[in-house]
C-alpha cells in the first residue's frame, strides 16, 4: 500500500444559481491573455445541453478516457502508443474552433463616434477576437445558459441519447414541462488521468504531494494528444504559444492554504475543498472494474479513512506532516464522499477516477409530496415521490453513476430525508425517526449533514493545509527564479518578475499601480485587433 494525499473538490449543485462568477474570476486570473481567448478553465453549463465544447461527453466521437480491451486490460480510447505516434502530426480526434466557439468582442466606438443625423441606429458589430474580422455569433461557451437554444440542440445531449427510450421521452423541452440545473466544470485532477498517459513528451504530470495535474510548459511540444485523451475536454491549446494549458487548481493558493479562486468567489457557497487519502496501489484495479456501475463503489474503496489508526500510521511513515493528517480528518470532501456518501463523480464510466465530485440537485420534493396530497414526514410518501420529480433520476444517473438509477435515488432519498427531518424539527420540534432509520442515519448525523450542506462557515468548507514544510525552500526558489516556474513563459499568466506575459496590474513610474487592460481594440503590431505585449511587459 502506498498512501497519497489528494486535494479534491465537491460541489453542491442544489446551490448553484448559474451566475458564472466562478468562470469570470478564473478567466481573469488564468486565461486573460493572448492565445487563450476561447479557453475557460472553469465554465458553468446548463443541463440538459450539449456542453462546451459541443458534445464533449460523446466519447465514441472524441475517444477520450479509458476503456477495457478484450482481455480486460485498461487502455486509452485514443489508442495505444503506436497508434498515437502514427497520428502525432495529424490527430483527427480534436474539437475544432467551431466546437468551442470563435471568441468575439465589439467595437463600442461605433456607438460614440457615429455621425449625427443618421436615420438608422448605430449597432455594435461583433468581431473575431482572433482576426479582428466581422463574424456572426452562433455559438459560445455559455450559449445554452438558462436553456437558451435548448429546443434546437438539447435533445442531442449525449446523456439523453444514452437513456432508455421511455425515460428519454420524459425529457420535454416545452417551457412549462422542462427542467434544468447548472453544472460547473473544471479539470477533474483524476487519480488515473488519461491526459498524463497520452502525452508523448511527458509534459503532463500529476504532483505526488497533492495530486494536482499540471503541464510543464518547458517540455510541452504541442502534440495535442492530451486534448483528445481528456474525456472532459478540459485541456486546451494556447494558439499563441502552441502549448497545452489547463486548470491548475490554483496551486499557488493551495500551497498557501487558500481556496481556489473559483471557490473563493462562489456566490452560492457550493464548493468544498479538502484532502483525501488514497491507496495509489489500488487505483489501477479500481479503474479496471468490469461493470461500469461498480466504478463508483470501487473508487470509494480506494480512499482511506483518515481516522483509522492504521491510515495515520502509514501517513506518518510516508512523511506526511501532522498538519495534513489533521486536515484530512476534518476534510468536508471526505465527509460528503465517504461518510455521508451523497457526493458522486462526473461520468465514472470514463475510468479516470475523477476527484471533483457533485452532490446531485434535488427538485422541490417536499412541494411535490404535498401537491400529491401525501405526508412529507412519511418516509414512504417522500421516497416514492423521488421517481416522479421534475429532474428525471435516469438523467442524473447518466451523469454521475454510469446509469445506475438506484445509486442516484439513494442519494436523493438522503437529501429528501434531511429536508423533511429539518422541516419537521424546525416547525414543531418533532423528530422524524422513521426518516432517519429509512436512510440509515441518526438524527445527529442528519443535522451534521444539514449544517455542512446549508450553513457551513468558511473554514468548514475549505480545509486546506499549507505546502510541506520540507518543500518551503524549493518553493521559495521557484518563485525567485523565472526559469523554474513552468507558468512563467511566453504566453503564460506571468506568476513572477520579470514577466513578458500579460499582467493584471502594471506598476507605473513612482510605484503607483494602474489598470492593466487599456482597450480590447488596441492594434497589434501585425495589424490584428487586440492586445500586444512588448518584452518589458507594456501594452501597445
Amino acid at each position: 500500500m502506498r498512501i497519497r494525499a489528494q486535494v479534491a473538490m465537491v460541489m453542491n449543485l442544489d446551490k448553484c444559481i448559474g451566475c458564472h462568477t466562478c468562470s469570470v474570476t478564473c478567466k481573469q486570473t488564468w486565461t486573460n491573455r493572448e492565445g487563450t481567448e476561447y479557453v475557460w478553465f472553469n465554465n458553468v453549463e446548463t443541463k440538459p445541453g450539449i456542453g462546451y465544447p459541443k458534445h464533449y461527453e460523446d466519447q465514441e466521437r472524441w475517444k477520450g478516457g479509458w476503456r477495457l480491451d478484450a482481455k480486460g486490460r485498461l487502455v486509452l480510447r485514443s489508442g495505444g502508443r503506436v497508434k498515437r505516434l502514427s497520428r502525432i502530426f495529424a490527430n483527427p480526434d480534436l474539437p475544432t474552433l467551431d466546437d468551442y466557439y470563435e471568441p468575439a468582442t465589439f467595437d463600442k466606438d461605433v456607438l460614440v463616434s457615429a455621425p449625427a443625423g443618421l436615420t438608422d441606429t448605430p449597432v455594435k458589430q461583433p468581431r473575431s477576437a482572433l482576426t479582428g474580422e466581422p463574424i456572426s455569433l452562433d455559438w459560445g461557451a455559455n450559449w445554452e445558459d438558462g436553456l437558451g437554444g435548448a429546443h434546437e440542440r438539447a435533445a442531442t445531449d449525449p446523456n439523453i441519447t444514452a437513456m432508455a427510450p421511455d425515460a428519454a421521452a420524459r425529457v420535454k423541452f416545452e417551457f412549462e414541462k422542462t427542467f434544468m440545473f447548472h453544472l460547473p466544470r473544471i479539470c477533474e485532477h483524476c487519480l488515473n488521468p488519461a491526459c498524463v498517459s497520452a502525452c508523448p513528451s511527458g509534459a503532463m504530470y500529476k504532483r505526488e504531494e497533492d495530486g494536482i495535474v499540471l503541464v510543464d510548459q518547458d517540455r510541452c511540444r504541442g502534440w495535442r494528444m492530451c486534448v483528445t485523451a481528456c474525456p472532459y475536454k478540459k485541456v486546451y491549446v494556447n494558439h499563441a504559444t502552441g502549448k497545452a494549458e489547463k486548470c491548475t487548481f490554483c496551486f499557488p493558493r493551495i500551497e498557501a492554504g487558500q481556496p481556489t479562486i473559483c471557490s473563493e468567489t462562489c456566490v452560492g457557497r457550493l464548493r468544498y475543498l479538502g484532502l483525501v487519502f488514497y491507496d495509489e496501489d489500488a487505483v489501477l484495479a479500481a479503474a479496471s472494474v468490469q461493470d461500469e456501475q461498480e466504478l463508483l463503489a470501487a473508487q470509494r474503496k480506494v480512499f482511506l479513512d483518515p481516522h483509522d489508526p492504521e491510515t495515520v500510521r502509514l501517513a506518518t511513515e510516508a512523511g506526511l506532516p501532522q498538519e495534513w493528517v489533521l486536515a484530512a480528518q476534518s476534510s468536508p470532501v471526505w465527509r460528503l464522499i465517504s461518510d455521508y456518501q451523497i457526493a458522486l463523480p462526473l461520468h465514472p464510466e470514463y475510468r479516470t477516477l475523477p476527484m471533483v465530485w457533485y452532490v446531485p440537485p434535488l427538485s422541490p420534493v417536499l412541494d411535490a409530496v404535498g401537491a400529491a396530497g401525501l405526508d412529507d414526514t412519511d418516509a414512504d410518501d417522500v421516497f416514492h415521490t423521488i421517481r416522479d420529480l421534475r429532474i428525471p433520476v435516469e438523467y442524473l444517473a447518466e451523469l454521475f453513476t454510469a446509469g445506475d438509477v438506484d445509486a442516484v435515488a439513494g442519494v436523493l432519498m438522503k437529501l429528501a430525508a434531511m429536508r423533511s427531518y429539518m422541516r419537521a424539527r424546525t416547525l414543531d420540534g418533532t423528530v422524524a425517526e422513521e426518516l432517519c432509520s429509512a436512510v440509515g442515519m441518526s438524527g445527529a448525523e442528519i443535522e451534521d449533514m444539514y449544517r455542512l450542506l446549508a450553513i457551513a462557515k468558511y473554514d468548514e468548507r475549505y480545509v486546506i493545509p499549507t505546502a510541506y514544510a520540507k518543500d518551503a525552500v524549493a518553493l521559495e526558489a521557484q518563485v525567485a527564479s523565472t526559469s523554474d516556474c513552468s507558468l512563467d513563459c511566453a504566453g503564460g499568466p506571468g506568476m513572477t518578475e520579470p514577466a513578458v506575459a500579460e499582467r493584471f496590474h502594471l506598476v507605473a513610474d513612482g510605484g503607483q499601480t494602474r489598470p492593466g487592460r487599456k482597450s480590447l481594440f488596441a492594434r497589434r503590431g501585425d495589424g490584428r485587433l487586440g492586445l500586444s505585449i512588448d518584452p518589458a511587459g507594456e501594452r501597445s
